[in-house]
């Protein structure tokens, strides 16, 4: 696909990009290698901050620095031990782009938007869009239940077009987006870009642990299911030993809350890293059964606006 067709997208324009497509800032995925990789392929790559401390996520930064001079950016979990810390190195390190997600940077938005760095929340309501324009932010990230990771009640379907009515800024669509048809259907609802993970976590320059990527490839279109309904922070994941047996506990009442966030504390890290089936939470959203194959984030960028196009020009009324 010619790139030029989106020389005049709000998002292209404004984050200096080829590609309306935001890699998702997954934590203890998202590294310097993966962010820089799809920076180089056009798209807006993104450092992951949730499992890093102000020292790591510095070392990150420069690494992709090193490795692309694209325009890069960094995701902060504001739920993350680390995020007042972080919250400064970006600043200290002169990140220009930040989504951010799990709660309200606005404690954070005065020295942000000061530094000049531009703001993009991911939200799962109109009124957390309304709040984060508000607040500053330069673009709004619509990510709907079918994501995976810690999700909201909305569907993308339904939460995009309402978000996009309901604010003046840019719109993107998060969450069950997988290819050039996903693509289409969100630019239909209103969205100018997307973020796209469950994808990504297949790509070659992805570094979890392989067990990760076969569940994904292998995955079919009823492979994950929700956790964590009964603490407020639910996450969609893999269905595994591990997700099937924490919606037992949780739902166990002898269980308590304390417990229940006990065990999941660590389980992204044992599958990212580990690959254990036993321990791991494997996120990923419900369109892992979409996701067929390993690809540089190149190739799988470059085939899904073609498939875009295609979408695009075949569409028939």
């Amino acid at each position: 696909m010619n790139k030029d067709v989106f020389k005049d997208n709000s998002f292209c324009k404004m984050l200096g990009i080829e590609y309306p497509v935001i890699q998702g800032g997954m934590a203890w995925i998202a590294d310097a290698g993966l962010a820089a990789a799809v920076s180089n392929a056009g798209g807006l790559g993104l450092i992951a901050a949730m499992s890093s401390n102000a020292e790591q996520l510095r070392a990150e930064i420069r690494k992709a620095q090193k490795l692309t001079d694209k325009p890069f950016g960094v995701n902060i979990m504001l739920m993350s031990p680390f995020a007042d810390e972080v919250a400064q190195v970006v600043v200290e390190e002169g990140v220009k782009i930040l989504t951010t997600g799990a709660g309200s940077p606005a404690k954070y938005m005065s020295a942000w938007l000061g530094a000049g760095i531009k703001v993009l929340p991911v939200v799962p309501s109109v009124a957390y869009a309304k709040k984060m324009q508000q607040s500053g932010a330069i673009a709004i990230i619509a990510e709907g239940c079918e994501a995976g990771g810690h999700i909201g009640e909305l569907t993308t379907m339904a939460l995009v077009p309402q978000v996009v009515d309901a604010v003046e800024i840019p719109v993107a669509a998060a969450g069950g987006i997988a290819d050039g048809r996903g693509i289409a259907a969100a630019f239909m609802l209103g969205a100018r870009a997307v973020q796209i993970g469950t994808r990504f976590l297949v790509a070659r320059e992805c570094n979890i642990h392989q067990n990760y990527k076969d569940l994904v490839i292998k995955a079919g279109d009823i492979e994950t299911m929700v956790t964590g309904r009964r603490t407020g922070h639910p996450v969609r994941a893999l269905k595994t030993e591990f997700s099937r047996s924490f919606v037992k506990i949780e739902a166990d009442p002898n269980v308590s809350n304390d417990d229940i966030a006990k065990l999941g504390s660590g389980a992204l890290r044992a599958a990212a890293v580990d690959g254990d089936k036993a321990k791991g939470s494997f996120m990923a959203g419900q369109i892992a059964g979409l996701v067929k194959k390993e690809q540089t984030c190149a190739e799988m960028i470059s085939e899904m606006f073609n498939e875009f196009e295609t979408v695009i020009k075949s569409v028939k009324l």
